[in-house]
């Protein structure tokens, strides 16, 4: 007999402190088909070697734990993102797609047998503390690292708002591990924040997919063109550093900004699990240019949303290569109120690319550069007309003192732009340049 059961699609890059496993809800039928006769021989030797851990191990041991370890190295085995989740860690799983929970707000996976950072989230103790993508977690307070588990790694990172924790990490560049320290806290993401970076160019910045990003990005960007009175020339998509998410968000997220086409397909042996999301019509920015801006920790659902809008031409993306998630996880509830989470497909762009291990390449790259303020002694101001005596004023135009005035008011927004964050600051010239081309003429 078929049953049916509860099922997520998991885009998230590994497990999550403090930001939410992309989860979409779906339902799929568990078919009846012909396998392969079971392994007896093989299964008499896991039973073998059961018996002798429960008759000579040092200490005795549950039988529960043992098959729960046993299922917990089945599954870690086959994929860095297939996982047991026990009860504990599902019911967390559920409650982080909210976008409230409790941690340090970092995604991390395991990478030869230390703790990954692929991002930290915006506005939380490890984003604060100075946490990069591509950390390795060595000790955590006075526990090494090499040994555990993602899960008992994770566990250790979680506590109660308030208390005090310390991380040690390696970090490429650097001669020795850095100690951070940091207070857990409560964790709200909120997952799109916006703003205008000068008149008609606005700025959007998404930090993770919830279930709430879709209503999230419809009101700021309602906010933004009410602040334009209407007038928004192009748009900065900011998803560097984020970790991914919920898969309809992605979708959603996409289609704001398509009129039409593929968005991202899906392909697993199952029928059930092949599937493809189109644009729905309806352009929010009505063809107006967008940039896209991704590093090394965008990750899956951020990476499915830079490649629909990259291969529909749609957008121009800038940054670093992205994380290469290109994989699908089934969140699959069990009896005992536990679940798996098993990779059950692949997802792929427009075009059809895999992004599998290969990432999204940027069209136009840029790392990320400290600009340092010039010493004021070092600044030649260029000799110009208006500078000269007796020259003629412009009649039409502004007077000396406010074209002046307006002259460096925007020189020092685009110095503290530049210096505050380089990768944006080069993101809004491109997104200049683009408006400025399309409403050329013939444009």
């Amino acid at each position: 007999m078929s049953h049916r059961f509860r099922t997520s699609l998991a885009l998230a890059a590994g497990v999550l402190i403090g930001v939410g496993i992309t989860l979409t809800d779906g339902v799929f039928a568990n078919k009846d088909k012909s396998t392969e006769p079971l392994p007896l021989k093989d299964l008499q030797v896991f039973v073998e070697i059961l018996n002798r851990i429960k008759s000579d191990y040092v200490e005795p041991i549950e039988d529960k734990v043992l098959l729960e370890n046993a299922v917990r190295g089945m599954l870690t085995g086959l994929d860095p993102h297939s996982a047991y989740l026990d009860a504990e860690e599902f019911k967390e799983m559920n409650i982080s797609t909210s976008g409230k929970f409790g941690g340090l707000g970092i995604e991390v996976q395991l990478q030869n047998g230390f703790v990954r950072v692929v991002s930290p989230i915006d506005d939380t103790p490890a984003a604060r503390a100075g946490i990069q993508p591509g950390d390795l977690i060595i000790k955590i307070d006075d526990t090494p690292t090499k040994g555990l588990s993602l899960s008992d790694a994770v566990k250790k990172m979680r506590g109660d708002a308030g208390s005090k924790i310390e991380l040690t990490v390696v970090r490429e560049g650097e001669t020795a591990p850095l100690v951070v320290s940091m207070e857990r806290a409560i964790i709200n993401v909120a997952s799109v924040r916006g703003r205008m970076l000068e008149p008609g160019m606005a700025y959007l910045r998404v930090s993770s997919f919830t279930t709430e990003t879709g209503a999230s990005l419809d009101k700021e960007l309602k906010k933004l063109k009410k602040e334009s009175d209407g007038k928004i020339k192009g748009l900065v998509l900011d998803l560097r550093n984020n970790p991914g998410g919920v898969l309809d968000a992605a979708v959603r997220v996409s289609d704001v900004f398509m009129e039409k086409g593929t968005i991202v397909s899906i392909k697993g042996r199952e029928q059930d699990s092949r599937r493809e999301f189109s644009a729905t019509p309806g352009d929010e920015l009505s063809g107006r240019p967008i940039v896209v801006m991704i590093n090394g920790g965008s990750a899956s659902a951020s990476e499915i949303v830079a490649g629909a809008l990259q291969d529909q031409k749609r957008a121009v993306v800038l940054g670093e290569k992205s994380f290469g998630k290109g994989s699908v996880q089934t969140i699959m509830p069990l009896q005992t109120e536990s679940a798996i989470k098993l990779t059950t497909a692949r997802y792929y762009t427009p075009s059809g690319r895999s992004i599998q291990g290969d990432g999204i390449v940027p069209d136009i790259a840029v790392r990320p550069l400290k600009v340092a303020k010039s010493e004021e002694g070092d600044v030649f101001e260029p000799l110009t007309e208006a500078a000269l005596a007796g020259s003629l004023a412009n009649e039409n135009g502004p007077t000396d003192e406010e074209a002046e005035a307006a002259r460096k008011r925007l020189l020092e927004e685009e110095t503290k732009l530049a210096e505050s964050d380089y990768s944006l600051y080069q993101a809004l010239n491109l997104l200049k340049g683009l408006s400025i081309v399309s409403t050329a003429p013939g444009g």
